[in-house]
């Protein structure tokens, strides 16, 4: 079901296809922030969780916003993406004017001083990973489809409708699986 044109690589978005079940990946919309020798790193971008940043960190942060389900794996641990290269020391760049990560204490003084917009910046926590030829082998298999990633997508206003919205920007027979009902069962 992938693209033939696209590889896995980062800044590759990683759709989910209709049928798989796996409830961690369900309709699924991952950015895969890291890809090579040593495995794969990605972030989901459509699973909004009912946590504000201030309930998974001890220090005060101005941050209005929920906060996302990056993936199954060390739900410990705290994720960004944002749209601030020049501001953020050490983060890294993604396609698209998407930054991921960078120096956590520059961030908390920028949104201490109210000089990040919510729309800009979106945390996880726990991140989506594979072992080396782990990801290959499910895209091989048919479980993934890859897409060219945009500041659109992984800033989405509307993560819930971010996997149909993909699908239909892609066209084709991926419009086509964007109707694909939640529980075919039901159809």
């Amino acid at each position: 079901m992938a693209d033939p044109e696209l590889t896995p690589r980062p800044g590759i978005l990683l759709i989910a296809p209709p049928v798989l079940e796996d409830p961690n990946f369900r309709r699924a919309v991952v950015l895969l922030c890291e890809h090579g020798n040593e495995g794969s790193f990605g972030l989901i971008l459509n699973r909004p969780i009912d946590l504000q940043l201030s309930d998974v960190m001890e220090e005060v942060v101005v941050y209005d916003d929920t906060i996302n389900l990056g993936g199954p794996v060390n739900r410990d641990t705290l994720h960004f993406l944002h749209r601030y290269d020049e501001a953020l020391p050490d983060a890294i760049t993604l396609p698209n004017g998407v930054q991921w990560g960078g120096d956590f204490a520059t961030l908390h003084a920028l949104m201490e001083r109210g000089d990040i917009a919510k729309q800009d910046l979106r945390f996880f926590v726990g991140y989506a990973g594979w072992s080396p030829g782990q990801l290959e082998n499910e895209i091989d298999a048919g479980g993934w489809i890859l897409a060219e990633s945009s500041a659109d997508a992984v800033f989405a206003e509307e993560p819930s409708t971010l996997w149909r919205a993909v699908l239909r920007k892609m066209g084709g027979q991926y419009a086509v699986l964007a109707n694909f009902p939640d529980d075919p069962r039901m159809n």
